[in-house]
């Protein structure tokens, strides 16, 4: 890798911006794509495969040979609320790679005993997320059941295109809560993003349960996503 393209690997590492490095095997020739940028025929549909999976390695395109180096940023499960559900996926989360953390201002839920070893943050989401903010390589899960602790991360998720939003609750829950981020400013394109009833439909019946179809479905929404999501600026 030369040095500009060093450079750029190492931007876009900070900005947590996918990258892959396509090489053509005959001729040694590299290109440095960011995630979201066009290519042509079937390398691109190779490259968004990689994007999506992660890998690297060797694919066949337009009848040429080429190796996709991966970089995609760490992904990051951001939970608001310390409830039993919680508790278990992150622990689950750990095993399946993610790193994760707990938000909850509601200090008799957000103890350390309760989440032992866990990045876990007794205070507003509205003051936490400004100091690391959501983005594409995030997946957002609230669980609290109170408005006042959910409706900002929510909207903060969809605005900033992470790649999975979900919110515990009812279908009526649920419509109440598009009718309060409606006014809010989010429009219904953005708010059809939000899996609500949360996780895969496997009718899990306790907090175990629910976190395993949580998490289940936090990894299908990564590995299946089409494309980068859309985010957008505040209004």
């Amino acid at each position: 890798m030369n040095a500009s393209d060093l450079m750029a690997l190492n931007s876009a590492r900070r900005a947590r911006k996918a990258v892959v490095q396509v090489t053509d095997l005959a001729s040694g020739k590299s290109d440095l794509l960011l995630e979201g940028e066009l290519v042509d025929g079937s390398l691109g549909e190779a490259v968004a495969d990689r994007f999506r999976s992660g890998k690297s390695g060797v694919v066949e395109a337009d009848s040429r040979s080429f190796f996709v180096n991966a970089y995609l940023p760490p992904v990051r499960i951001v939970v608001i609320g310390a409830v039993h559900i919680s508790q278990v996926l992150a622990n689950m989360s750990a095993l399946a790679g993610f790193d994760i953390r707990i938000i909850d201002p509601r200090t008799a839920f957000a103890t350390p005993e309760r989440f032992a070893g866990v990045d876990l943050v007794a205070d507003w989401p509205v003051d936490v997320l400004s100091d690391q903010p959501l983005d594409r390589y995030t997946a957002l899960v609230a669980v609290t059941h109170d408005p006042k602790i959910d409706d900002y991360p929510i909207g903060q998720a969809l605005r900033a295109g992470c790649f999975y939003v979900g919110a515990l609750g009812s279908r009526k829950t649920h419509a109440a809560r598009l009718e309060r981020l409606k006014k809010a400013g989010l429009d219904d394109l953005e708010l059809a993003r939000i899996r609500a009833p949360i996780g895969l439909a496997i009718k899990a019946a306790n907090p175990a349960e629910i976190a395993v179809a949580i998490l289940a479905e936090i990894i299908q929404s990564l590995r299946t996503r089409e494309h980068i999501l859309p985010g957008r600026s505040e209004p």
